[in-house]
């Protein structure tokens, strides 16, 4: 499902009540944790936490590049991390916190798919946030283009 919202509180607004209330408890625990020269948008139909083009306007497909996203699927909601995608030792421990926390993740590459807040170890979400500066991840893009 993709949002033609633009802006992040449009976004919150045209979703049903419940799902709204469910994004919004992660988005709070994202937005807490978030590292400064980050920015919350709406990018490719859902919430987008990304690296300005002012800051860096050199991707490959002219967009920011997203640190994470989060969104209202047809069936379920789902959370992009990227800064967990791609690096081993940050997926495994992010995979531990989980399992630490008693919770089942349900994650693909890069998405966690889950129904309700209550679903998600929010504290290894928080972590996972946290732990990726802008110059750290600008220089994982950089290392990965090549």
């Amino acid at each position: 499902m993709r949002s033609a919202a633009t802006t992040p509180d449009a976004y919150l607004e045209s979703l049903p009540a419940d799902r709204r209330a469910e994004l919004a408890a992660v988005r709070e625990v994202i937005l807490e944790h978030l590292p400064e020269g980050y920015a919350e948008t709406v990018d490719f139909g859902m919430l987008a936490y990304v690296v300005p083009l002012e800051r860096y306007p050199g991707t490959y497909n002219e967009k920011p590049l997203q640190l994470a996203a989060l969104a209202a699927q047809r069936n379920h909601l789902s959370l992009y991390l990227m800064c967990v995608y791609g690096d081993e030792e940050r997926e495994t421990v992010f995979r531990a916190r989980f399992a630490a926390a008693g919770k089942r993740l349900d994650m693909g590459k890069s998405c966690v798919r889950f129904k309700r807040a209550d679903d998600l170890a929010l504290d290894a979400v928080g972590e996972a946030i946290a732990a990726v500066g802008v110059e750290e991840y600008l220089e994982r893009y950089e290392a990965a283009r090549g």
